[in-house]
């Protein structure tokens, strides 16, 4: 690791040339490497189980969605599902609306 801080250190003249490019782009590749890991990573890692969560959503299921509704999925279409807030009422909403699925339907 020490070595790692002398060769950033190094005035990049002092080599003649030799080198001088790496030690520029370096700082810049592990900048990207940086980011990489601990911002584009995760993100899309958060994106896939959320798709995982929407596309695994069916009948029954009890969930909480966007704005704090408690409802439980009585339809599902494409892009939108109808969700039973009480008995007798239902409300349509899109499918990106749900939160967390709270109980899975028992078959």
């Amino acid at each position: 690791m020490m070595m790692l801080f002398q060769f950033l250190a190094m005035d990049p003249s002092s080599n003649d040339g030799q080198g001088s490019i790496f030690s520029l782009f370096f700082p810049l590749i592990l900048i990207f490497v940086v980011f990489y890991f601990f911002i584009i990573r995760p993100q899309q890692k958060r994106q896939k189980d959320r798709q995982a969560l929407l596309s695994a959503l069916k009948k029954g299921d009890k969930v909480i969605a966007a704005g704090g509704l408690h409802a439980t999925i009585v339809g599902i279409d494409e892009k939108t599902l109808l969700l039973q807030v009480a008995e007798n009422v239902k409300l349509k909403c899109e499918r990106s609306a749900v939160v967390t699925i709270l109980k899975e339907a028992e078959t």
